[in-house]
Order: structure tokens, then sequence, then C-alpha cells
């Protein structure tokens, strides 16, 4: 059975050009970065070579990236040293966050008795700027957690604006960019940005690998201990060939960008034309939404709810109805809960995401399944 994969936003395919790079490092480059052999300082030169692409294609300093296993772990790693070492009292968030950054967030709140406070949302899935600024006239030690692209909805927040906010009210301000990371243009030095963090499987590169930005003259401590890799910021013998390979696929998906932003922004505006013909009371959630990413209701019986995901999965069919993180809770998405009306939350809520691997030829296949549903 052919499958169609529509579920870019939970990962991607690797590209066959990271692939290659990955096998002839892991065939070449053995030695660990941490042996002052020449066979170790190979391995450590394909690790800071790595770590200069990485740093150039977000115009920042090497020395401010810090590799990790995952987006995930620099959040609970940023999170927890603003609250331990860097004296925050209170964490400004939204209530639309990936959960990496919230049941983060929520496990300070109850073992440093911190305080939390959320940014309304606008019924369009917005922030409240103006709220933002409200909550940062109070004197208290801030950290900001704030997402660039929501992984659910795809909407977007102005980084930029968040960014100058909390630099006029000397707030901390960490970003989870995991779904723009590869897909939009970064520049950390028009963008005043304190933490970013990043996962390279969700632009065409390796699970298991990701990386966090720390501005300059930040000092981290580590959560692990046991050696002096990564600054003595992270211990733990760095897995060249995902280094490798997470830095191919960056390089790759910016020098792609155009090409590809525009392919991908032409099936996202089909699948939904195409949607609007076969159901004309389907409704986009969110407005500024991302390019790649398509959230819609469906004006379906409660029956036919239950069973969508299942349906389209016997067809060789991938979507999402939330976050991959939590789409096997029966709990509706803690994301449209803030944004819809009781009648929508009853309807079935599908995340329709998109890549270059896609085609115009695949959705009308998972049209014509929807159809039949």
């Amino acid at each position: 059975m052919k499958k169609i994969y529509l579920d870019n936003a939970a990962t991607t395919p690797i590209r066959q050009e990271v692939i290659d790079e990955m096998v002839n490092v892991m065939q070449s480059e053995y030695g660990n970065p941490s042996s002052t052999h020449s066979v170790g300082r190979s391995a450590k030169a394909v690790v800071e070579t790595a770590r200069k692409l990485i740093a150039k294609q977000l115009n920042c300093n090497a020395q401010e990236i810090i590799f990790t296993s995952s987006a995930t772990e620099a959040t609970n790693w940023i999170l927890r040293n603003a609250v331990s070492h860097f004296g925050v009292k209170r964490i400004i968030t939204s209530k639309i966050e990936h959960h990496a950054t919230l049941y983060t967030i929520l496990a300070l709140e109850s073992e440093f008795k911190i305080k939390v406070d959320y940014i309304k949302i606008l019924p369009n899935g917005g922030l409240d700027y103006s709220h933002l600024d409200e909550l940062l006239a109070e004197e208290t030690k801030t950290l900001v957690s704030l997402m660039h692209v929501n992984n659910e909805t795809g909407t977007i927040n102005d980084c930029k604006k968040i960014a100058d906010i909390c630099q006029k009210n000397k707030a901390l301000f960490h970003c989870d960019t995991v779904q723009s990371i590869g897909k939009a243009v970064i520049d950390l030095q028009q963008t005043p940005i304190d933490f970013l963090v990043a996962s390279a499987h969700k632009f065409h590169g390796p699970k298991g690998v990701g990386f966090a930005f720390v501005r300059k003259g930040i000092v981290l401590q580590p959560i692990l201990f046991g050696g002096e890799q990564e600054k003595g910021w992270r211990a733990g013998t760095e897995s060249v060939h995902q280094i490798a390979g997470m830095a191919k696929a960056l390089e790759l998906a910016y020098q792609n960008l155009e090409e590809e932003e525009k392919y991908i922004l032409e099936l996202k505006e089909y699948c939904f034309s195409q949607l609007k013909v076969a159901f004309p009371e389907v409704k986009i959630n969110g407005e500024n939404t991302f390019y790649n990413i398509l959230n819609v209701v469906l004006p379906f019986s409660e029956e036919k709810t239950a069973m969508i995901l299942f349906n389209l999965d016997m067809k060789g069919i991938a979507v999402s109805r939330g976050s991959a993180c939590q789409s096997g809770s029966i709990k509706p998405s803690h994301v449209l809960a803030e944004m819809l009306n009781e009648e929508d939350l009853k309807k079935p809520s599908l995340r329709i995401s998109f890549s270059h691997y896609n085609s115009k030829e695949e959705i009308d296949e998972f049209i014509t399944a929807l159809k039949m549903i």
C-alpha cells in the first residue's frame, strides 16, 4: 500500500544527502572527539565544523551553539537554569505552548514556587502583545518563554517584537523555534533572543539530536555531569554522525528555502481549496499561519470523528489531530481548547502538514479518502 505522509510537523523524512553524510561520518570518523590523538581530533573537527555551519545559518557565533539530544532537553536545561541559577522568580508563557515548555514550567512552579503568568490568547490564535507589555511592567526577575510557530495550528508569533519587549523590560527570552528553524530565516544579530531551541528531525535531519542557542555572556550550569563536553555544559560523548547530519540538513534547508517554501505554500493553498469544494463548511483554525501547517475543523458528526484517524491510517494516510507528542491522548488539544467554541471542539480538527516531498496527487487521494469516511 502506498503511504501518504502529511504529518511533517511531527517529524520529517531524512534527505538522502543527509543520510549519505551520516554514513560517511560513521565509516570514517569513529574517534571520540575528546581523545587527544589524531583520530579523536579528526572527529572533533567534524563536530566543530558542524557548529560553525549551524551558527552561519543563524548569523550567530559558533560558541553560542550547544548540542543536545533534542529541543525538549534544551528547553528543560535552559528553564531550570533560569530559575535555579539566574534568580528568575517568574516565568511568562502561554497556554498554547508545546508540552515540553508547559510541563517543565509546571514542574519548576511546584519545585521552586515561582510565579507563572499566562499571556492572553486572541480568538485567532495569536498572542496579545499589549498584555505581555502589561505583565512585564511588574518589576520581578522574569523569563518569557514563547514559541515562534505553533506546532498545532501553525500560528506565527512575532519573535522580533517579543524580543524587543523583553529587552526593553530587562526580561530573558526563551524561544521554541522547532517548527520554524530551517523553514524561515532567523537572524540572531537582528533579533535579541537569549535562548533558542531546535530539533534536527523537524528539518529533514536525524532524530535524537538538537541544539540550543545561548546568547554570549550567559553561562549555564550542566544538568548532566561526568565530562567536559560542550564547554563543560553537557557531559556525554558527542554523537558525531548525528551532529554532522543535523548541520547538513540545516545547510540544505536554507539552500533550498525559497524554492521549497513556494512549492509547499502552493500545496497548502491547493489542499484547502479542495477541502472547501468537498466540505463547504470546513474552517481553518488560526490566522497568520505558517506555510507548511494547515489545521482545519471538519463538519463531521461525532460518530465519524471518533474513527477519522484510524480510517485514514487504514488507507496509508498519515495526518494528526494535534501534536504527535500527545496524539495518543483522548483529551482535546490544549491549543484548540484556548481558541475554539464548545461546538467546534466536538468536531474533528485535523493538522495537515506538508513538505517538498508531497504532491497534489497525494492531496487528491487524501481528500477522496476523507469523503469516503
